[in-house]
């Protein structure tokens, strides 16, 4: 996947402060506050920053988190996974393979054959909606 790489003001510029803080900063969205959440619509979740499709409906479930969650990006490569120690924690973080843009964390407590629950910041993510 070719990398996307911008300056700090240029991501500042093209992103609300929410997506820079979430985006750039590793920031994490309030639960059940992110719009992206009770979204039930057939569609595509593309990168906020870089418009990479990450997530496809058809893994979204419920996950009862309080954030959008997925059992597997929607294509190998999309995102890429890093140990996150921050917090007094150990996590596996869960970046946009394009752009490293800080999408969420990935646990394994999800359903399904993946067994994984990608839990990601609605603020990190574009919804393009389909008709199925």
């Amino acid at each position: 996947m070719e990398k996307i790489e911008k300056t700090d003001a240029e991501w500042r510029a093209t992103l609300s402060p929410e997506q820079y803080q979430v985006l750039r900063q590793a920031g994490t969205e309030r639960a059940f506050t992110g719009p992206l959440n009770d979204n039930k619509a057939p569609g595509e979740y593309h990168c906020a920053a870089c418009g990479t499709l990450l997530f496809d409906s058809a893994q979204k479930y419920d996950s009862g988190s309080g954030w959008p969650s997925f059992t597997a990006p929607a294509e190998d490569g999309a995102v890429d996974e890093h140990v996150d120690r921050a917090h007094g924690m150990v996590r596996t973080e869960v970046r946009c393979a394009a752009c490293e843009g800080h999408l969420g964390h990935v646990f394994p407590d999800g359903p399904g054959e993946t067994g994984l629950r990608y839990c990601m910041n609605s603020a990190a993510l574009a919804f393009e909606p389909r008709e199925d």
